[in-house]
């Protein structure tokens, strides 16, 4: 794997933006990337320099989240092994339960809380004005869970993580180019129904996620292939998603990186697909 790059150029970016725009500069410079490489390779730098920052600034909300945006997103796509992604994944849900509790410490309580008392206490509580720093908890929260699939104690919070999910996804169903939706497609779709899943609930959230991202979210067809066709053995729909996904253009605000990773997972699939429907 490609070793850290960290060059001067960590220098200018400090000195091009203001710190309080600074965090939300990083993360739309690199979600708008085109180049996963140039990312995998650059991304440890401004993990450092986040890093820094919240040491300096340790109650700022803005620096917390996009640290821990930043921290589970290399943890789920750049890690070099699970020991690697489990460490990023500790370090993104630290900040992202930092940021909350920063932002509203009785919202801390409530996630460490009974799991059936966290949606009346949102839905009495909370508004769309709170949405940002719940779904940044829930997303920092799902890839921790991924990240300890062998823990059973861990896979036992994803309940509280689904409540967060739909709450947001109920307020603005297309939150976040609609991966809000993507997310909860993941969810219903990780069995069977003769084991208890509800595939067809999440059938329906990832073709939300293309309705609402206007097609544009590609990573919603990349998982509503792997997750939904390749359980239900639909291998014509599962080559018919990844081919619109390897056809389609990739640049979009906000999305670019992820479509690029979705192109990328896409061709994977799609040379698979012969052998995994035999």
């Amino acid at each position: 794997m490609k070793k850290p790059l960290i060059t001067l150029a960590l220098i200018s970016i400090v000195s091009a933006c203001s710190v309080g725009n600074l965090p939300g500069n990083l993360s739309r410079s690199m979600m708008n990337q085109d180049d996963p490489a140039i990312v995998e390779a650059g991304a440890p730098a401004y993990l450092l320099l986040l890093d820094a920052l919240i040491l300096t600034y340790p109650d700022d909300e803005d620096f917390l989240l996009a640290g821990a945006r930043l921290y589970g997103a290399y943890a789920g796509v750049f890690a070099r092994d699970p020991a690697q992604a489990k460490r990023m994944a500790d370090k993104a849900m630290n900040y992202a339960r930092r940021a909350l509790c920063e932002y509203d410490e009785d919202a801390c309580t409530l996630l460490d809380g009974p799991q059936d008392q966290i949606l009346p206490t949102l839905l009495d509580d909370y508004d769309e004005d709170d949405i940002a720093v719940f779904y940044a908890m829930a997303t920092a929260w799902a890839g921790w869970i991924q990240a300890n699939t062998d823990d059973w104690n861990a896979i036992a919070q994803l309940g509280k993580v689904r409540i967060l999910m739909e709450w947001v996804a109920d307020i603005d169903p297309a939150y976040d180019n609609a991966t809000v939706q993507v997310y909860l497609g993941v969810l219903e779709t990780q069995l069977p129904p003769s084991l208890g899943g509800k595939p067809e609930v999440g059938k329906a959230c990832f073709e939300r996620a293309i309705d609402f991202s206007g097609g544009h979210n590609l990573m919603a067809k990349v998982l509503y292939a792997k997750q939904y066709a390749r359980l239900m053995w639909e291998q014509e729909l599962h080559d018919q998603l990844l081919n619109d996904v390897l056809a389609a253009e990739p640049a979009y605000e906000g999305l670019t990186l992820i479509n690029r990773l979705a192109q990328r997972e896409a061709a994977v699939l799609l040379a698979e697909s012969t052998d995994f429907f035999e």
